[in-house]
């Protein structure tokens, strides 16, 4: 029997890395052997992982050092940054630089790093449509990750550019979901007008990946897109309608009344809604469901992903 490859799996605690995890342990083929990269290798999601057969060992992205001693010996890598955990591109910028720099010093045959547009290549600072955040990004938490790709690339990485969707576990663990209006009706708010929003389960991004890896070189080189949908607002909100049995109504705010609703992190996001709105030909046209689902058979629609957890999305 031929030895397993390994895969190496940053923030494997996380969504997208559990999702990689989970999806390498339940592959039928048996590929793969998943190395799961994590700050505190006895948390209980740790410990999880533990038990579905993955390797757990301790690494922090700011650890350069320690970063190649855990992708020693691991056949790929699944790179990826956290801007929620610290509200700091630049900071996601210098962790993904040490991915790619441990990737090139292990030898590591086949890299994905889960990326995102530098929408300055649309919208250049100079651009008054949306407010110039942080001094020198539209969208932060898209811009370094775009930026930061030319670190891959000028290592001559064997690399797949991963470009994700809007999460719809989103709804329950952003607190996206829909909300009670004055007169008791359950909004739906995102400022995205009539336009469509690509979207995915993050399991399912997990499952994409690992249909990646075992393509072997087809898609090292290339910049893959991924969806479950392209939805309209009206479109997500009739499906929670359905699924919840109470009337979810879309609200399309401004991108002005989304930035300043206040929250952490709500300038960032009303630019992305913005420009997945602006330049929506572009950013659909870039996640391809299609292809999502060659990758990963099992791909699921919001309609399927709502009834498994429709349960979990707080109305509150």
């Amino acid at each position: 029997m031929a030895e397993k490859k390994l895969i190496a799996v940053v923030g494997a605690t996380g969504m997208q890395g559990g999702g990689l995890v989970r999806a390498i342990a339940s592959d039928p083929d048996k590929t793969f052997i998943a190395r799961a990269l994590t700050r505190d290798v006895n948390s209980d999601k740790a410990k999880a992982l533990t038990k579905l057969g993955a390797e757990v060992v301790s690494a922090d992205l700011d650890d350069a050092a320690g970063l190649k001693r855990a992708f020693t010996g691991a056949y790929g890598v699944f790179c990826l940054t956290n801007f929620w955990e610290h509200f700091s591109p630049d900071k996601e910028y210098a962790q993904a630089k040490n991915q790619a720099e441990a990737a090139k010093e292990t030898g590591v045959q086949h890299v994905i790093w889960s990326t995102l547009e530098d929408t300055r290549k649309w919208v250049p600072l100079s651009d008054g449509r949306m407010p110039t955040l942080m001094g020198k990004y539209k969208v932060p938490h898209f811009d370094a990750k775009g930026e930061v790709e030319r670190e891959f690339a000028k290592l001559g990485l064997p690399v797949t550019f991963l470009l994700t969707s809007f999460y719809w576990d989103n709804l329950i663990f952003f607190g996206m979901g829909p909300k009670k209006g004055p007169d008791g009706t359950l909004l739906f708010t995102m400022p995205m007008g009539g336009k469509k929003l690509p979207g995915i389960a993050v399991e399912d991004i997990g499952k994409c990946a690992l249909g990646i890896f075992k393509s072997g070189k087809e898609y090292t080189g290339k910049t893959v897109g991924i969806a479950g949908e392209h939805l309209t607002g009206e479109e997500m909100a009739a499906a929670m309608t359905k699924a919840i049995g109470q009337t979810v109504r879309y609200n399309p705010v401004a991108p002005e009344q989304y930035r300043a609703f206040g929250f952490k992190g709500a300038d960032d996001l009303g630019n992305m809604f913005q420009f997945k709105s602006d330049f929506n030909e572009v950013f659909c046209g870039a996640r391809n469901v299609a292809v999502a689902k060659s990758l990963n058979p099992t791909l699921q629609t919001f309609d399927v992903w709502l009834k498994q957890n429709k349960s979990r999305i707080s109305l509150t």
